[in-house]
């Protein structure tokens, strides 16, 4: 993949959170989630198995704190723990697929050049003064990270997007129309609302273009997930099963 493709997958995360970062769970089997004894606080539990894959409660809260880092997103959005959940059960069902057919792996200087350019279209990062080392750090340990947890997450979060790119994007084209009118009537309000000044829409019109694709892809991502639930293994965990 080129490098401006790896840049483009930015805005690709922007569109489709489902894919956002692989979750960082056990193997079932594992004593992921042992009773706590009397007395004493729960620090962990499964939420969902997908093939023998657990999904961690601590995975949820990841999730929740990985959506400070989408560009163009809202910071005093609404987190739902149960679309959480969804995601991430999706998301490992891309990464199982994924699996089965390797691709070229992304460099450190890919991860370190999109990261870069993540930093100018993260809205909540305008306080943070992003654009500096210090302020970028003061921004990851707001959200309970630090560079290397973060570069590791995103290095997944490319690859993940990579292949969804490869598997579902061919043939889907986007009009310069589509792409004006997501700039005028999508972005240039959110950066009315935060008093900031928007890019130039020639500058992140390529970035826009990706948004629009992936909304088109995401439809045949969706039916994908659907066949993929369907001749699988998924199931729910609930706090007192996680208990037992």
């Amino acid at each position: 993949m080129k490098s401006a493709e790896h840049n483009s997958l930015i805005a690709i995360a922007a569109a489709l959170l489902l894919v956002c970062m692989p979750c960082g769970h056990a193997q079932q089997g594992m004593a992921a989630t042992p009773s706590p004894p009397q007395g004493a606080t729960e620090i962990d539990r499964v939420v969902a198995i997908v093939n023998g894959d657990l999904i961690l409660e601590s995975d949820v809260d990841e999730e929740r704190r990985m959506t400070a880092f989408l560009p163009y997103s809202d910071p005093a959005g609404s987190f739902s723990r149960a679309k959480a959940i969804e995601r991430l059960i999706d998301r490992d069902l891309i990464q199982q697929q994924a699996k089965e057919q390797p691709q070229k792996p992304i460099t450190d200087a890919e991860v370190a050049a999109n990261l870069a350019d993540l930093r100018k279209d993260i809205l909540a990062c305008k306080q943070y003064k992003c654009e500096t080392p210090e302020g970028w750090q003061r921004f990851l340990a707001a959200n309970g990270f630090t560079e290397a947890e973060l570069l590791k997450r995103w290095r997944e979060r490319m690859e993940t997007l990579a292949f969804i790119e490869q598997r579902f994007r061919m043939g889907i084209r986007i009009s310069d129309a589509e792409v004006k009118e997501y700039y005028t009537k999508t972005l240039l309000p959110q950066y009315a609302e935060r008093h900031a000044t928007a890019p130039k829409l020639d500058s992140i019109s390529d970035r826009i273009r990706e948004i629009l694709l992936q909304q088109q892809v995401s439809a045949l991502l969706d039916e994908w997930l659907k066949e993929l639930r369907a001749s699988g293994r998924v199931r729910m965990v609930t706090a007192s099963e996680a208990a037992e």
